[in-house]
């Protein structure tokens, strides 16, 4: 009997949760087919319209029927959006380029996380900033910036930065798109060349996409390719940067996050039954479409929980970080390809 209470007590707890998130959840999730609509009928970035319209809406954030489901999507969607993007990875994936393109790979986000941190402490910016932009455009962009963003102890400036860091390196990912497949064809790179450029450099996969594909069939396929390999990047650096802050930031900056945090460990569970080819194709793609899904009613949220008045305060000094960060890793990778003799 004392069972059966506590399991009907449980029920209606979830039972009421679920009502009061659901008007913040819809919301968050219109604001995304809003911006998936805007995104492939007049070809904007999805991210960047989804961040717009949230921030747009932001009065839905105030304390209100949307609030609780703004501020769940905004966290737990998140989280869940991360943790099965690792079905799109596979150790077959990782191989397939060759250990010189992986270690190359490797190396640009290692130097560029570095790069930004000591570079941050030369024009004002804290280390929590600096390793969320470096993070963010060394990993995979937005994705990389939220999950980032998920394990660093939390701020009254935490929103703000995130909110920054997705729209500026979904603006440079955009630019990129446009102007790095002009330069691989002035560098006379071959297809298979400009396109592990590309995907080594362009932060978010949709402009990989976009920049690879606009060069060549081959192009598009290779710069996608090596885009995934580095978006496999993101769960280990997520758990170094849990272990780095956890050792290096003072006992009173906020609440320390878990060693290694439950949606890494559902990345890195879905990456290795992906790689031992349990987890079929059909699955697998739509596991990926819900990812995009869940990440851009997650941002959507971001942005109505979120002031503009608050991004703009960020300064001169930030908008140089990330700026700096996206050319460092270009020039990195250019070097290494160079070095590699990938380049004719």
């Amino acid at each position: 009997m004392k069972f059966q209470e506590i399991f009907q007590a449980s029920g209606q707890d979830m039972a009421g949760r679920a009502k009061e998130y659901f008007p913040g959840v819809m919301v968050s999730v219109l604001v995304a087919l809003a911006a998936q609509f805007v995104a492939e009928h007049h070809g904007a970035p999805a991210m960047l319209m989804a961040l717009l319209f949230g921030i747009a809406l932001n009065f839905l954030g105030d304390p209100g029927p949307t609030a609780a489901g703004i501020g769940f999507t905004a966290r737990s969607v998140l989280r869940f959006g991360v943790a099965i993007l690792g079905a799109r990875i596979s150790v077959e994936m990782l191989t397939s380029l060759g250990w010189g393109v992986i270690a190359l790979l490797i190396a640009g986000v290692i130097a560029t996380i570095l790069f930004g941190v000591l570079l941050a402490r030369f024009i004002g910016q804290g280390p929590r900033f600096a390793i969320l932009t470096a993070g963010s455009v060394a990993i995979c962009g937005a994705s990389a910036a939220m999950a980032i963003a998920a394990v660093l102890p939390k701020d009254e400036k935490s929103e703000r930065n995130l909110l920054f860091t997705v729209l500026g390196v979904t603006v440079l990912s955009t630019v990129a798109m446009i102007l790095y497949p002009i330069l691989t064809q002035a560098l006379g790179f071959d297809d298979v060349t400009a396109g592990a450029f590309i995907g080594a450099t362009v932060h978010d996969v949709a402009q990989v996409v976009g920049a690879g594909f606009s060069i060549s069939d081959t192009a598009g396929e290779t710069s996608t390719l090596v885009k995934l390999i580095r978006v496999s990047f993101l769960a280990p650096v997520v758990v170094l940067i849990t272990l780095w802050w956890q050792h290096a930031a003072p006992q009173d900056e906020g609440k320390r996050p878990p060693i290694i945090p439950g949606f890494v460990l559902g990345f890195l569970v879905l990456a290795m039954l992906n790689s031992l080819g349990l987890i079929p194709a059909a699955l697998s793609g739509l596991l990926a479409n819900l990812s995009s899904w869940a990440l851009l009613a997650a941002i959507a949220a971001v942005g109505m929980k979120t002031d503009l008045r608050n991004i703009m305060q960020v300064g001169g000094g930030a908008i140089a970080l990330i700026v700096a960060e996206t050319l460092f890793l270009a020039g990195l990778v250019l070097a290494g390809i160079t070095y590699l003799e990938l380049a004719p």
